[in-house]
């Protein structure tokens, strides 16, 4: 099953977040305290996989989560497969609707700046919060079907999003 590993926040952009075990999502606001969090803006939350965290790993860096700016890092969900406009769930409450896939890094980047790569460009999704509430590790976390957004999926490909088959 597919869940949040780490709620991360700094109260200063341009930096790594802290992994600060769990936390509120406001609606149309993003994670209450965080530098990121903005009602004007279509990039409230940012979501990594572990997985993409253990490449950089494998290559040898010593990251961790919050180490990429990630407000949400996941495990066992493919975000970077979901299309713009999936809404996803996470424990009882939270929805988020996927706004963007990846981003490019500014020349501020921590990350880039340490290590000289990153995968937030190509594998982190940025979100807005459609309703709020409580966030902690271990929250399970997907998709929500919208037939309507997946008509090319079939069952083998369900899990790349948290979907049982």
């Amino acid at each position: 099953m597919a869940k949040i590993i780490a709620v991360c926040s700094s109260r200063s952009k341009g930096t790594k977040k802290e992994d600060v075990t769990e936390g509120v999502l406001k609606e149309d606001f993003g994670l209450i305290g965080d530098a990121h969090a903005d009602c004007c803006t279509h990039r409230q939350v940012s979501l990594l996989a572990v997985e993409s965290i253990n490449k950089m790993r494998d290559s040898g860096f010593n990251v961790g989560p919050g180490d990429f700016a990630e407000n949400l890092t996941t495990e066992g969900i493919d975000l970077a497969f979901l299309p713009v406009g999936t809404h996803i769930s996470i424990g009882k409450e939270v929805i988020l609707e996927i706004t963007q896939i990846g981003k490019e890094c500014h020349s501020g980047c921590a990350i880039r700046r340490q290590i000289g790569k990153c995968v937030m460009p190509k594998e982190g999704v940025f979100a807005k919060v459609i309703r709020g509430g409580f966030v902690r590790a271990g929250d399970t976390i997907k998709a929500i079907a919208r037939q309507s957004l997946h008509p090319w999926m079939d069952s083998s490909d369900r899990w790349k999003i948290g979907m049982p088959n």
